[in-house]
């Protein structure tokens, strides 16, 4: 008599040669043997430590059978055996080690290498930019006009993203390109003619034109997105560059300059609108920092439902450190010339960064998404890195152009 031999584990069945088998989950047939879930019982017992998962498990046991293929009568069992604690392979994000009969599932150190990822890049991005801002000149404009577009694309990819565009309609992909390309133009103008009105004005009509004669119905969400898109991502920006490469006045009370190499470009690289911009740029890096650590520790307060991570302990802190480091700063150049005037400028780069933080974090929210872009590891978009300094040059510009006398020397 044929005999065929299969082993049972819990409910699945897997047959070794001849008997035809199907598993729980099939219907079986009139020459199908269907066979119950073991007696033997598995037990599993998890107990939760934050980071840390125990797994504690029973030996299952497995017995096998031998089969009849003729009658489908079940003979006794011939043989029995424990099997060892089973094994589960690892997720990705997930290590598992043995320890005192417990399987132990750690977090990875996922966490951890983004964390490492972040602060490389960061290391990298600020010295790179501080090199960029200390050049100036067209080394400064190119720098600002390769971020406007990349911000331009990742804007206009937020405004056709499904969360945005459910509820309006976005304009045209050529009109959001055009619009980009329109965007990276305007520091290039602006450091050519000094100033960007004109061309914004121009710009702006193109784009309503070019969206009025479209086909199909033009719709007035694809107007205002687009010519959001033209203020946000491209004329508030070029403030950055009307403020260091405009301000040409000499810092005459910077000690620094006056020991800066003559290679470098001597005492004449250090300019009012250099030694505005490191300052505002330090300030902003201060503010988001200290405003992180401060949230962290403090943080009880929500801010606004835009951001529910931001916290008033956190802003408070922030707003402290970006003073104190906009006022030991201006010890250190010697400007701006008082305490006061230190302070309010402090004061006003806190408010800008804020500002344009709250305006990207509605944008996501309202898109369904975490970060702009992945351009920049561990950081995101470069929306997500430039948000706090899109407000905030327009308002050190005006700052230092209109209320600082003598541009505060």
């Amino acid at each position: 008599m044929a005999s065929s031999y299969l082993e049972i584990d819990r409910c699945n069945l897997k047959p070794l040669s001849l008997t035809s088998l199907c598993a729980c989950q099939h219907r079986p047939s009139s020459k199908t043997l269907v066979f119950s879930r073991p007696s033997s019982k598995f037990k599993l017992k998890l107990a939760i430590n934050e980071s840390r998962v125990f797994v504690r498990t029973r030996q299952v046991q497995v017995r096998r059978f031998c089969i009849a293929a003729t009658d489908g009568q079940i003979l006794e069992p011939v043989e029995e055996e424990k099997e060892e604690e089973s094994k589960e392979e690892a997720s990705n994000s997930h290590s598992s080690e043995k320890i005192d009969g417990l399987i132990v599932k750690k977090k990875s150190s996922s966490q951890g290498s983004q964390l490492k990822k972040r602060v490389v890049f960061g290391l990298a991005i600020g010295i790179g930019v501080g090199g960029v801002v200390l050049a100036g000149g067209w080394i400064f404009t190119v720098a600002v006009t390769a971020a406007v577009f990349a911000g331009a694309r990742e804007y206009f990819e937020l405004v056709r993203s499904r969360g945005i565009a459910s509820g309006m309609t976005p304009p045209p992909r050529y009109v959001s390109r055009a619009c980009s390309v329109i965007c990276a133009l305007m520091p290039i103008l602006t450091l050519y003619f000094g100033h960007i009105d004109v061309s914004v004005t121009s710009a702006a009509f193109v784009l309503a034109m070019a969206l009025l004669l479209q086909r199909g119905n033009p719709r007035f969400s694809q107007l205002s997105s687009a010519m959001f898109g033209l203020f946000y991502c491209g004329y508030l920006p070029c403030f950055w560059v009307k403020l260091r490469c405009g301000l040409a006045a000499p810092a005459l009370n910077t000690k620094i300059g006056a020991a800066w190499p003559i290679l470098l470009g001597g005492r004449t690289q250090w300019t009012v609108g250099l030694v505005a911009t490191l300052i505002s740029f330090s300030s902003i890096i201060a503010a988001d920092t200290y405003a992180f650590l401060g949230g962290k520790a403090f943080g009880r307060t929500p801010l606004t439902n835009i951001s529910p991570k931001k916290t008033w302990e956190g802003a408070i802190a922030g707003l402290s450190g970006c003073i104190a480091t906009t006022l030991v700063l201006s010890k250190i150049f010697c400007w701006p010339t008082t305490v006061l005037s230190a302070a309010a400028f402090g004061f006003l780069n806190f408010v800008g960064s804020l500002f344009g933080d709250l305006i990207e974090s509605m944008i996501k929210r309202d898109a369904g998404v975490k970060d702009s872009g992945s351009l920049i590891p561990g950081h995101g978009g470069i929306l997500d890195r430039v948000d706090s300094y899109v407000f905030t040059g327009a308002l050190a510009y005006s700052f230092v152009k209109a209320f600082l006398p003598l541009y505060g020397v």
